[in-house]
């Protein structure tokens, strides 16, 4: 006899990144024989269908979010709007409490991952369900920014007992922080940096993304801070795609030569300035390579096309293409043409990134994303940030086309050491068994707070 299936309910805040990150997590899972119980918001459910490759165990659980005041009407992710109104999208999620406790009471699962709902294991807790807090973000991000400090120069430096790192913050990235830390939650007395300390306080565990080879020091100070358990997944690598390649994308690609063509993605979300959307784009012009830029139109521009520095198009018509859609991501990653990837630093990018033999760029701009970076081009040297002002936190052109070639040329010392790390780490994460190993010990780690 195998051991007992479990049943879990999953409710990740309401952004697709951290959807579709909770979604890899449960086609694991699913894949073990457990039953997972997937709530999100109805008119979402259709774009992550293609994601769930195990619809016989893993059931999506539509809800209705709560219209709040101020909130476009239907609106239902942080795709809905715009990032200043997400404390208005927080306060509707905190609004489902009362669905949330008539689902836990009918599924009676043994488990509830969930990440911004910081009243939900209070919940649970009265049902005999554990919770974990399964975090998006990496240990070292959680263990760098989430603080309680008396002023913001606090963040120049790590925090008391953090291990040595070279993860650092400047100025303009310390100001950028107070308007996620020190804001208070709509219709709150707390702050989001609160509501997000109180998920850690309130779980029975922190469930993270990560292999203890490459955060395990920083997964040690989580458990001493916490007094927790710290659970690692290891890599989640997501599933091959089903598909293939856009016809239109592979035949554009396939004109080029192996390893030439940069490829720059920023989320679904990152908005860039106009002034910084040009000087990147002309940084793509200035290196000489093919390029595909997968941009959001800057703020002020309904186009990308619009928004495009004059005589631009004309110039790089025969090798770039800045393109304001979605597109597929993790199969242009893995294209032999593609031999750069300039990434805004996102967890799920940089997943996809690592397993590929795709050079990385490091062009992150706020919070977690900054630390990734930190993490990705200090302690494990796989790729190289590009340079910004340390006062203004703005890039220029030049330095965009200077960290491509860097990484890029096969004869540059610091290109071949990042290429040697990344193929290092890129061999690991892909190790016969790794995943697996990794997985199977999650699940038991679980079982233990069960017992």
């Amino acid at each position: 006899m195998g051991e007992r299936k479990l049943k879990f309910v999953m409710y990740p805040w309401l952004a697709m990144g951290h959807l579709t990150t909770y979604l890899h997590i449960s086609n694991k899972l699913a894949e073990r024989g457990h039953k997972i119980f997937f709530i999100l918001p109805k008119r979402t459910q259709s774009k992550l269908d293609q994601f769930n490759h195990h619809p016989d165990r893993i059931i999506f659980v539509p809800i209705t979010v709560p219209h709040v005041e101020g909130l476009p009407e239907g609106a239902e992710t942080t795709a809905d709007i715009p990032f200043p109104l997400g404390a208005l999208l927080r306060h509707a999620m905190d609004l489902t409490e009362p669905t949330i406790e008539s689902l836990l009471q009918e599924i009676k699962p043994q488990f509830v991952f969930y990440d911004f709902t910081y009243w939900l294991p209070a919940m649970a807790r009265r049902m005999g369900i554990k919770t974990i807090h399964y975090c998006i973000i990496s240990p070292a991000s959680m263990g760098y920014l989430l603080r309680h400090e008396p002023n913001l120069d606090a963040f120049l430096g790590p925090p008391v007992g953090f291990p040595p790192s070279t993860i650092k913050l400047y100025e303009h990235e310390v100001r950028s922080l107070k308007q996620v830390h020190y804001w208070k939650e709509h219709a709150s007395d707390i702050t989001f940096v609160q509501r997000m300390m109180m998920s850690n306080d309130e779980c029975d565990a922190l469930g993270f993304k990560s292999c203890r080879e490459m955060e395990g020091h920083y997964c040690e100070f989580l458990e001493k801070r916490y007094n927790k358990p710290v659970f690692l997944a290891g890599p989640v690598l997501p599933e091959p795609p089903t598909v293939n390649l856009d016809e239109t994308w592979k035949n554009w690609f396939d004109q080029f030569k192996p390893k030439s063509v940069i490829f720059c993605a920023f989320g679904s979300e990152a908005r860039l300035s106009m002034d910084q959307f040009q000087e990147l784009v002309l940084g793509l012009e200035l290196t000489g390579f093919p390029f595909l830029a997968a941009l959001k139109p800057p703020a002020g521009s309904d186009t990308v096309e619009e928004a495009l520095p004059e005589g631009f198009k004309l110039r790089t018509e025969k090798r770039g293409v800045i393109h304001g859609g979605w597109v597929q991501q993790q199969l242009i990653l893995s294209h032999p043409s593609v031999g750069c990837f300039i990434t805004h630093c996102g967890s799920g990018s940089l997943s996809e990134a690592m397993v590929n033999e795709c050079q990385l760029v490091l062009l992150p701009h706020v919070g977690d994303h900054i630390i990734n970076a930190r993490l990705m081009g200090g302690d494990l040297r796989v790729g190289l940030e590009v340079r910004k002002g340390e006062e203004d936190g703005r890039f220029t052109k030049e330095e965009v086309m200077k960290t491509v070639k860097l990484v890029m040329d096969d004869e540059n010392e610091i290109g071949r050491e990042i290429r040697a790390n990344h193929g290092k780490w890129r061999d690991f994460l892909l190790t016969k068994g790794l995943e697996n190993s990794y997985m199977d010990g999650f699940v038991n780690n679980l079982r233990t707070l069960l017992e």
